[in-house]
């Protein structure tokens, strides 16, 4: 490239972007603005900038924690209710996209979600939730392990997707056991950790259930582990708030050579609910028992 042939937009989008896929983050004014004027100036080319980035301590660390494949550090909000945005690009980053699609079930009104982040981004895809009066791209439809799969071929959801998100409050764990028409390539659910990672428990099931903002609801990590191993996937990370698991296929795992870290390396501890001394430790407890599995 030569500077004179480059239009102004251009070089201010390929900064952008080598910021995007080398840093995961937006530029720096400072940075920005020394790129951009060193390109003007024939100081460097365009093709510059990937390399000089490159050389920065802050790349080098980045790789090292994507070698590691460590979600956590990549962890963003930015529509999601904690990091789960950021920890999502890290993921599609490694594994890279097919048909960047998308299914997340329990989207509240769509402006605190897991997806709609990737919907402003190219995805397309299908949000559910049962609130009436939502906003129209919204479906309403009340989600349960009889019918999840007859509502997922209603809208056409294709037979393989990039991603699934479930958040339900209580039927989660039935509601992906159930789903046999898609096979997502990552899925992110909520999970109970309340529970230890060395317990395995669940909710019975119960298709009018829902939340009851205390401890009984979904299942422990170690059970969405077990179901995961079943449908072909792996646990890689839990995001810090303690809310929500993240399963990649196993194919995928083996074809991206990721690295896979014990449960009780992975599992993070409530970070929300009720104060203890000083530390959340999830939502009350309810005397009723959940069932191990």
């Amino acid at each position: 490239y030569t500077v004179w042939l480059l239009d102004k937009n251009e070089i201010k989008k390929t900064i952008v972007k080598n910021y995007h896929e080398l840093l995961y983050r937006e530029p720096d004014l400072d940075g920005f603005n020394y790129y951009y004027s060193s390109i003007l100036d024939k100081k460097i080319s365009i093709d510059d900038v990937s390399s000089i980035i490159k050389q920065s301590e802050e790349y080098k660390t980045i790789s090292k924690k994507k070698e590691e494949f460590d979600v956590n550090f990549f962890e963003k909000k930015i529509y999601s209710q904690f990091g789960e945005d950021g920890a999502i690009n890290f993921i599609f980053s490694v594994i890279g996209y097919t048909n960047q699609f998308f299914v997340e079930i329990g989207v509240g009104d769509g402006t605190e979600c897991n997806t709609r982040n990737l919907l402003e981004n190219s995805w397309k895809g299908i949000m559910i939730d049962t609130i009436e009066n939502n906003s129209a791209f919204i479906k309403k439809e009340h989600v349960i392990a009889e019918n999840v799969n007859n509502i997922l071929e209603k809208y056409n959801v294709p037979k393989e997707i990039d991603l699934l998100s479930i958040d339900i409050d209580f039927n989660d764990y039935w509601v992906w056991k159930a789903i046999t028409v898609t096979k997502p390539r990552v899925v992110v659910i909520e999970y109970n950790s309340t529970f230890p990672p060395d317990v395995s428990k669940v909710v019975d099931y119960d298709p009018e259930g829902g939340a009851t903002w205390t401890s009984y609801y979904g299942a422990s990590l170690l059970a969405y582990t077990k179901l995961g191993k079943s449908k072909g996937y792996d646990l890689v990370a839990c995001e810090n708030a303690g809310v929500n698991a993240f399963f990649i296929l196993h194919d995928e795992v083996v074809r991206h050579k990721i690295n896979l870290k014990d449960i009780k390396e992975i599992y993070r501890p409530p970070k929300y609910g009720d104060v203890w001394d000083g530390v959340p430790r999830g939502w009350a407890l309810n005397r009723r028992e959940m069932s191990d599995i």
